[in-house]
């Protein structure tokens, strides 16, 4: 049995109550924090602002959201023809329906390797404005926030930190989680009024209590779209036939990048759109009322039919519709419902993700767990720095003669191989312990690690 050790109040939520495992995963939790910390904060404040992608594209689009009809509406022939005639020897890519009879009408075409949306007047063919789609505002906060505004590298930086982030999230579950606690206070409410130190310590503990199985899902529901773990997650669907025949998501802006330019050359390349009119195929997309918003897009070498296909946020509601090159009639449909099970989980999650499951009362518990993060990180770094030494970092103290039980290992292992990047990260790391930090003890005493 262990024995129980008396020692002053910390900042911290050890206070020596005894067990090897309690101590590890308080050093994995600082350790973790170390890691991750400014990239969750970072995290927050960029998925807060996603969140609101609806309101922010149509502020944006509001100069053409109300316009001035003259009752006189031009063919979408001739509309598509004037986005056309703005960049010579492109092709159509997708027409998106209006939401409203007073909008512009929106048209994507591509041409030298990029999209363009071309806004048109539906009466005058005024040419409104112009949008490369890979510079949109909305593009812009998804690479900050999925990117780092640094393509795969950064990718592979947010997915280390989310999964680091995950690691920190169930040590400090272990190490809060209320044993022997009298009444709620300091557990699901902070107590006030009893000095700074119990202050810090109750709202990161209560905080993190109310925050984590959100933060939680928040992390795991972003792995498909990272770099490593999306890829990995493709390749084990490959192997076991369970692979969609079209992905739902990207798992990069390279690799979306690289979807259009497949799917505009195979359009490019396509001679005529058969025998019905853009007219008949628009009034038969606009009859099936699917979610909002609707792209339509035009045949292919390999797909030669029309699609109308929603690109709803909220999947769940999302169809896509093809209709015959010929007639203009319904000759396929394709329901979430359709989907393979786990494409099913994953649109759950991706729109949840995103704030749209529920809207809006998903976007305001996803503002909620984002600043509960935020809370989490700076009063973390309070602690820190009011209980760290002066020269040294201030990590836990090591365990003396410490020995990990298989038990614990096997976790380690079982992480490292669920979250690849977290695995590869902790080789690293015992490569530097062993090859580099073994022979430097001034850092090792810097870094909180026992001595060789």
């Amino acid at each position: 049995m262990t024995k129980a050790v008396e020692t002053r109040e910390t900042d911290g939520p050890i206070q020596e109550r005894g067990g090897a495992l309690y101590r590890t995963l308080w050093r994995w939790h600082f350790y973790a924090g170390l890691i991750c910390i400014p990239f969750v904060t970072w995290l927050a404040v960029t998925g807060s602002v996603y969140l609101f992608r609806p309101q922010i594209e149509a502020w944006f689009d509001r100069d053409v959201a109300v316009l001035e009809r003259t009752g006189q509406p031009v063919t979408q022939q001739e509309i598509v023809d004037a986005a056309l005639a703005t960049r010579p020897g492109s092709s159509l890519a997708g027409i998106v329906l209006p939401e409203q009879p007073d909008q512009a009408a929106r048209v994507l075409i591509s041409g030298d390797g990029a999209r363009t949306r071309v806004y048109v007047h539906p009466d005058t063919l005024e040419i409104l404005k112009t949008q490369d789609e890979s510079n949109t505002l909305e593009r812009a906060i998804f690479r900050l926030h999925g990117e780092l505004m640094m393509g795969e590298g950064g990718s592979f930086v947010v997915e280390l930190a989310a999964s680091w982030a995950i690691v920190m999230i169930l040590t400090g579950l272990y190490l809060w989680w209320p044993r022997n606690a009298r009444g709620l206070g300091g557990v699901l409410y902070p107590r006030l009024g009893q000095g700074a130190k119990k202050f810090w310590r109750d709202i990161h503990a209560v905080v993190g209590i109310w925050v984590s199985v959100f933060a939680l899902f928040l992390l795991v529901s972003g792995l498909p779209w990272a770099m490593v773990w999306g890829n990995a997650f493709k390749n084990v669907r490959a192997w076991t036939g369970t692979a969609a025949i079209s992905q739902d998501w990207t798992i990069s802006s390279k690799d979306e990048h690289a979807m259009h330019a497949a799917h505009d050359a195979e359009s490019g390349a396509h001679l005529g759109h058969g025998g019905v009119s853009i007219e008949t195929i628009i009034a038969n997309a606009r009859a099936l009322n699917l979610a909002a918003p609707v792209i339509v897009t035009p045949p292919t070498a390999r797909d030669p039919v029309w699609w109308v296909k929603s690109n709803a946020q909220n999947r769940p509601v999302r169809e896509d519709v093809a209709l015959a090159t010929d007639t203009g009639a319904e000759v396929r449909r394709d329901t979430f419902g359709e989907k393979h099970i786990i494409d099913q989980i994953v649109g759950v999650g991706i729109a949840a993700h995103e704030g749209q499951l529920f809207a809006p009362l998903n976007q305001v518990l996803g503002v909620l767990t984002a600043l509960g993060l935020i809370t989490l990180c700076v009063s973390a770094f309070v602690m820190w720095r009011r209980r760290a030494p002066e020269g040294v970092l201030g990590a836990p103290p090591p365990i003396p003669d410490a020995r990990v039980g298989w038990g614990l290992a096997a976790l380690i292992v079982v992480c490292g191989l669920l979250l690849p990047v977290l695995g590869i990260s902790l080789l690293l790391i015992g490569a530097v312990e062993w090859g580099v930090l073994r022979r430097w003890p001034s850092a090792r005493q810097w870094l909180g690690m026992a001595p060789t």
